[in-house]
């Protein structure tokens, strides 16, 4: 027992006890904030309606703050402890000083991170993201972190640090050029409404196609219909093009621009034959009276030279398609009517007659959209013979391999012919 006692009597056995004792106070104060304060803080947030408590909550604010209660035990506990060197006080207090520094950007950093998950569940949140903004006052939090965390354990004036980093701000600016282009980008960006999470852009030159997911400092991120993720730097949409296809999902119609190309040597004047057998088409029940009206009308008129065929005006097949079809488009039901619609004849070229048809649906949504423009030119293909028209298309090679057997066909019935 004496012995046990001389040794507990010695100097430096107290410090070691005694820097044991606190050790041992602060992990059990850390302890009980944790362990009682964190639970009801849990229990007051989930009985409150707010969102702000929630928030922070979720993001571990106060867990970071509890972690604080540790640090100032020690820094404070440190002095009451028997045979501590002054030095060795003096560097735990800075320890545990710059410790609780860190502690508190964290927790700062989380809350930041919370406020921008509330501003998320915003209906402008939904459309404007301050992540670059949250991001870039991250940063800013963090130097002076560490400006206040190397001050307080070298023991230098903070304003003596930041002389220096004057000196060095040329070198600053080379190593921050991204965040300093990325935050222009991102203010520019947002101020002029350029860009929302959730618009569809396309950038060819990135290989970006797709649905923006995510606005931050550096990035923007694309998630391409192919399920792959772009990252495109934010600088790059400021300095380069691209298409924001916002405008057509707000306007609520899709653009349909295809054309027919119908072959020249199908295009002819309809005969009386051919006008009775197209007036009992329904969408030709106004166009064709009214036409033929008008076209008797100037034949009367110009008697003497009607009667050469070359200057009588007759119907054509192939206008008389085009009226059809933009009355098709004029009475279609998943036609946006408040949109340009029309059908125009292109100029002709080595693929025949372009019929090109220019409307918008009334959805934006893909599929259906591909469905609607499916059924309206499925439905033009197969009427095509009724007019007496036919589609261009180059010689297949099953084209050529019919060709080739009639023409020996051909060559075999001549040959028997003349006894060969």
């Amino acid at each position: 027992m004496e012995t046990l006692q001389d040794l507990i009597d010695l100097p430096w056995m107290r410090t070691v006890l005694g820097v044991l004792a606190l050790l041992a106070l602060a992990w059990l104060a850390g302890q009980l904030v944790r362990r009682l304060l964190l639970r009801v803080l849990r229990g007051i947030t989930r009985r409150t309606a707010w969102q702000w408590d929630d928030a922070l909550f979720g993001r571990n604010t106060f867990l970071w703050l509890a972690r604080m209660v540790p640090a100032w035990v020690i820094q404070y506990g440190i002095v009451l402890v028997p045979g501590v060197p002054a030095g060795a006080e003096r560097l735990i207090g800075s320890l545990m000083t710059a410790l609780l520094v860190l502690l508190v950007a964290m927790a700062i950093s989380t809350a930041l991170s919370a406020l921008e998950d509330i501003y998320r569940e915003t209906p402008r949140g939904q459309q404007r993201s301050i992540k670059g903004l949250v991001q870039l006052v991250k940063l800013g939090l963090f130097v002076v972190a560490a400006l206040i965390i190397i001050a307080a354990i070298t023991g230098q004036h903070v304003g003596l640090l930041l002389s220096g980093l004057g000196a060095m701000s040329a070198v600053l600016m080379l190593i921050f050029k991204d965040t300093i282009l990325g935050f222009v980008a991102g203010v520019q960006l947002s101020s002029n409404d350029m860009l929302r999470v959730g618009d569809w852009i396309e950038m060819p030159q990135l290989h970006a196609d797709g649905d923006v997911i995510d606005i931050a400092l550096h990035t923007v991120k694309v998630r391409n219909w192919d399920k792959t993720i772009t990252s495109i730097p934010s600088w790059r949409l400021i300095s380069d093009s691209y298409k924001n296809w916002r405008g057509m999902q707000e306007t609520g119609g899709r653009r349909i621009k295809r054309a027919l190309y119908i072959d020249a040597a199908s295009v002819h004047f309809l005969d009386e034959a051919a006008l009775r057998r197209l007036s009992p088409l329904r969408l030709l029940a106004d166009y064709l009276p009214s036409k033929e009206r008008d076209v008797a009308q100037w034949n009367q008129a110009h008697d003497a030279a009607a009667e050469v065929p070359a200057n009588r005006r007759r119907l054509t097949n192939l206008g008389t398609f085009r009226a059809y079809v933009q009355a098709y488009l004029d009475g279609h039901p998943q036609i946006h009517h408040e949109l340009s619609c029309m059908v125009r004849q292109l100029a002709s070229g080595p693929q025949g007659i372009p019929l090109e048809l220019y409307c918008f649906t009334s959805t934006v949504d893909w599929a259906d959209y591909e469905g609607i423009q499916a059924d309206i030119f499925d439905h033009l293909f197969a009427l095509l013979p009724e007019f007496g028209l036919a589609l261009y298309q180059q010689p297949s090679g099953q084209d050529m391999r019919a060709l080739a057997a009639s023409e020996s066909r051909a060559d075999r019935r001549f040959a028997s012919a003349v006894g060969v």
